[in-house]
């Protein structure tokens, strides 16, 4: 039975990567620190299923302990998927010192710990805000001018770095996935799309950070599993670095406009300065992903949408979950 370690196991990707291991038949061990950047009870939610598993073990820890981390993991991990860390970039403008220490420290530790512990493959859980204003899109791994503009951005370039030091130095089999805006079931209470349901249902006007013209590139948490799922059977290559979007972008208005009509309500909008950290656009070049991990995005904007608002409207207490 292989052996995964998952940080950030309780969060919206990692509760998601977990039931996919759990149902193959993986032993998988989960450290989260239920961080209070939002509801606790959310993320005990995502992994109540999980403890019907023998061979799951959910350990709670900050990875910024690493002489806890040292004590409580000493497991014959097979590979190491680093999910945990200090999300959202609007927050961290406020808090750099903090995402700094949790995601750049942090991340140090658990790379340490897989040195010691002899773990060969170690999966990265990226970002789309390492490109930062780049105006040559679809972005491309290989375009290396990196231009983040928030301190969430900056760590999680930090982190690309340090995995090269330590698959140069150690033989650690580093891959980085940089997520493209994640959605779908379970999705955090505080991003847009989630965000937006609720308050169209509350009949609460809709925040548009500038002319609504700014695009994403949307891409379904189904699509970021498959692609996470491949890295960690990657063997190829000791060091990349991976691109895992929908190769589509969706500008801020149209997403409103396919809340609506999946939730046959009228929104009410209200047109705000736009915000620092905000990038006008997102758009992932795919063709690595398919070419290194065989990853092809296959779930489109208009069905996504439909699959999270019913799992929006049969599971959500939607006052519970303001932020």
């Amino acid at each position: 039975m292989k052996h995964a370690l998952v940080t950030g196991g309780a969060g919206f990707i990692g509760s998601h990567l977990i039931d996919k291991l759990l149902a193959e038949g993986w032993k998988v061990t989960n450290i989260d620190n239920f961080d209070n950047f939002y509801d606790r009870t959310i993320k005990e939610e995502n992994i109540k299923g999980h403890f019907d598993y023998n061979n799951y073990t959910l350990i709670e820890i900050d990875i910024r302990d690493f002489d806890a981390l040292k004590e409580k993991l000493t497991g014959d991990y097979d590979v190491i998927v680093h999910l945990a860390a200090k999300a959202g970039v609007r927050p961290s403008i406020e808090d750099p010192i903090t995402y700094q220490e949790v995601n750049v420290k942090g991340t140090q530790n658990l790379l340490e710990l897989a040195k010691n512990l002899g773990v060969k493959q170690f999966i990265f859980g990226s970002s789309s805000s390492v490109y930062g204003i780049n105006p040559n899109v679809p972005w491309k791994e290989d375009d290396h001018v990196l231009m983040p503009i928030s301190p969430y951005a900056s760590t999680k370039v930090s982190g690309e770095l340090m995995g090269h030091v330590y698959s140069h130095l150690y033989g650690i089999r580093f891959i980085a996935v940089r997520f493209f805006t994640v959605y779908g079931p379970r999705q955090r209470p505080d991003l847009a799309i989630h965000k937006f349901a609720r308050k169209i249902i509350e009949g609460e006007p809709i925040p548009i950070y500038g002319d609504g013209s700014s695009r994403r590139d949307y891409t379904y948490i189904d699509d970021i599993i498959r692609g996470i799922r491949s890295a960690m059977d990657y063997d190829r290559t000791i060091y990349e670095v991976i691109n895992l979007g929908n190769n589509h972008t969706i500008s801020l208005l149209e997403m409103v406009k396919a809340l609506e009509e999946a939730l046959e309500i009228k929104a009410k909008l209200e047109f705000l300065s736009p915000q620092p950290g905000d990038v006008p656009q997102t758009w992932a070049d795919v063709e690595k992903a398919k070419e290194i991990l065989g990853f092809i995005p296959n779930i489109s904007y208009k069905e996504g949408i439909r699959r999270f608002i019913e799992w929006f409207n049969n599971h959500m207490n939607h006052k519970k979950f303001l932020v």
